[in-house]
C-alpha cells in the first residue's frame, strides 16, 4: 500500500507530512515581527532561557517574545537613564565637575552607572 505524502486529520484539522515511514505535523510558530532588542532584553531573555524555561516557551510558542523583550529593553533603558540622573544629582556630579576634575567624573559616574545596572538587573531583567 502507498502512502499518501500528505494527509489531515479530521478532528484536529492538523495537516501531516509523510517524513520516510512517519507523518509529522505540520504546525509552526506564528510569524512575529522583527523588533530590536538592545542589551537589557537580550539579557533578560538569557535569564529566561536558563532559569523560567516554561515562562520563555509561552512567549515563544504565542509569538509574542519579541515584544515582550522589546518591552522589558524600553522599561530597563528608561529606569536605568532615571538612575544615573537621580544618583549623579544626589552625589553632585556635574558638568562643572566634568570641566575641573575630569578623571573624577568620570570614576564617579562610572561608579553610578554601575550601580544603577546592578539596581535594574535585580528588578527588572532577573526577575
Amino acid at each position: 500500500m502507498e502512502l499518501k505524502q500528505h494527509t489531515t486529520d479530521e478532528k484536529t484539522g492538523i495537516d501531516y507530512t509523510l517524513h520516510g515511514d512517519y507523518y509529522l505535523p505540520g504546525i509552526s510558530l506564528p510569524a512575529e515581527e522583527e523588533i530590536p532588542i538592545g542589551v537589557w532584553g537580550r539579557r533578560h531573555a538569557m535569564f529566561l532561557k536558563k532559569h523560567q524555561r516554561s515562562v520563555y516557551n509561552e512567549f515563544l510558542v504565542s509569538g509574542k517574545l519579541q515584544t515582550y523583550l522589546a518591552q522589558i529593553d524600553r522599561d530597563a533603558q528608561e529606569m536605568f537613564d532615571l538612575l544615573v540622573y537621580q544618583l549623579a544629582e544626589q552625589e553632585s556630579v556635574t558638568e562643572q565637575l566634568k570641566v575641573e576634575n575630569q578623571m573624577e567624573w568620570v570614576q564617579r559616574m562610572n561608579s553610578i552607572r554601575n550601580r544603577a545596572t546592578e539596581i535594574v538587573s535585580n528588578e527588572l531583567i532577573l526577575a
